[in-house]
């Protein structure tokens, strides 16, 4: 399979985009510089809030920015487009078809992951904006498996984990986390979607158990495999 270019579509947000950039390097199978992925990385800040949109659509719409950024990506080289944001992928049919390379889904992808380890009662921690759109609960359904929302109380404590404490620059702490945890645990849940790159962010610092399926690990071992690299063992 001949070598692609991967184009990272970034800023959403900037942290989870750096931190994509090296999942995307320690997860490939390589000796040597020339053996890694050749990556384009477009950290573009000023792309709209995601959820913002999709709660109130007199807010300003992000896609075409998004879409311009693809369109720059594949002028500069990009054979393959990733967005690590999920919430961006409520717009994905739209993205794609203005994309004139192709575009990677972490939804999808993250679904099939969950099905692949033989789960069947998923939870879904996200953005409002992501649960809103039904994205994940689609794509688990497509595989046979039952989607779990948490309650209203955690989906704020989690958007108040994504917004005041990452996107902020500020550290989560265990005492933070161990709430939402419990509460999707009590839920009966076999897994747990990290459902927000923001929230790969935490699973890097508190190293969360392996009920975790880490949307953001999944695109970057995604991106890794479609063009055409190994990843490690």
């Amino acid at each position: 399979m001949k070598k692609k270019t991967l184009g990272i579509i970034g800023g959403v947000g900037p942290l989870a985009t750096m931190f994509i950039g090296e999942m995307i390097v320690r997860r490939t199978k390589a000796t040597k510089d020339q053996e890694h992925l050749h990556t384009i990385i477009d950290n573009d800040t000023n792309i709209p809030d995601r959820t913002a949109f999709i709660l109130d659509q007199t807010k300003e719409n992000p896609v075409p920015v998004i879409i311009d950024d693809a369109r720059k990506l594949a002028t500069i080289g990009a054979n393959i487009i990733a967005i690590p944001c999920n919430t961006a992928h409520t717009f994905y049919d739209e993205i794609a078809e203005g994309s004139p390379v192709p575009v990677l889904h972490m939804i999808r992808e993250t679904a099939k992951r969950a099905y692949n380890l033989g789960a069947k009662r998923v939870g879904i921690l996200a953005t409002t904006g992501t649960l809103t759109s039904r994205m994940y609960q689609s794509a688990l359904e497509e595989y046979g498996l039952t989607p779990v929302v948490p309650d209203e109380q955690i989906k704020e404590k989690v958007m108040s984990i994504i917004y005041d404490f990452v996107k902020a620059g500020k550290d989560v702490s265990s005492e933070e986390w161990q709430p939402i945890e419990e509460a999707m645990l009590a839920l009966n849940c076999d897994r747990i979607v990290l459902g927000c790159t923001e929230l790969s962010i935490v699973n890097r610092d508190l190293k969360l158990n392996d009920k975790y399926i880490d949307s953001l690990i999944v695109l970057a071992e995604c991106a890794i495999l479609s063009c055409g690299y190994e990843l490690v063992d």
